[in-house]
C-alpha cells in the first residue's frame, strides 16, 4: 500500500503519465469537462474535496512550469487568487479569459480532475515541467539560459 501523498490510483496514474508540456487541470464541481478528455472525478459533495487541498497534493507530486487561471479570479475570488500565487510561488503564471479556460484550455488538457469545489473561477491548468536540477547534472550537459534560474531554485 502507498504510504502517503495522493492515494487515488487514477490521479497517481495521470500524474505519472504526464510529460513535459502536458496539461493537467484541477477544476471546480461545475466545470464542463469535454467528453474527449481523460476525467478523474473526485467530487463527493459540496467542497469535498475542496480545490485547495487537491491542488496542494498535486503540487507536492507534480512539477508545474506554468499555472494558468481565469483572469477574472483576481477581482472576483481574490482569496483564491492570493492562495494560488502563494502555493505556486516558484511557478510562472498566465491569466486568460474564463471562457478560454472552459474551451481552449479544457480541450488541450491531457487530464481534468474534478473536485467538489464550489469556488467561482476555481479552474486551474498546470503545465507539466521538468525537475531542472536533476535533468542538467551530467558531465558535459549545458544548462540553457531559460533554465539557469531554476537550477538554483530547486526545479
Amino acid at each position: 500500500m502507498k504510504r502517503s501523498g495522493i492515494l487515488n490510483p487514477g490521479l497517481c496514474r495521470a500524474i505519472a503519465s504526464l510529460g513535459h508540456g502536458d496539461v493537467l487541470m484541477v477544476v471546480d464541481a461545475g466545470f464542463p469537462i469535454p467528453a474527449s478528455v481523460d476525467r478523474i472525478d473526485l467530487a463527493i459533495a459540496q467542497d469535498f474535496p475542496d480545490l485547495r487541498s487537491v491542488l496542494s497534493l498535486v503540487h507536492s507530486e507534480f512539477i508545474a512550469e506554468n499555472v494558468t487561471f481565469a483572469a477574472e479570479m483576481a477581482e472576483n475570488n481574490p482569496l483564491l487568487h492570493a492562495w494560488l500565487l502563494d502555493e505556486f510561488a516558484d511557478t510562472e503564471f498566465e491569466a486568460v479569459p474564463h471562457t478560454e479556460m472552459l474551451t481552449t484550455m479544457a480541450a488541450s488538457a491531457r487530464t481534468v480532475v474534478r473536485t467538489g469545489a464550489f469556488d467561482p473561477w476555481g479552474n486551474i491548468a498546470l503545465r507539466s515541467g521538468v525537475d531542472v536540477p536533476r535533468w542538467f547534472t551530467k558531465d558535459g550537459v549545458r544548462v540553457p539560459e531559460y533554465y539557469r534560474e531554476r537550477m538554483t531554485a530547486g526545479g
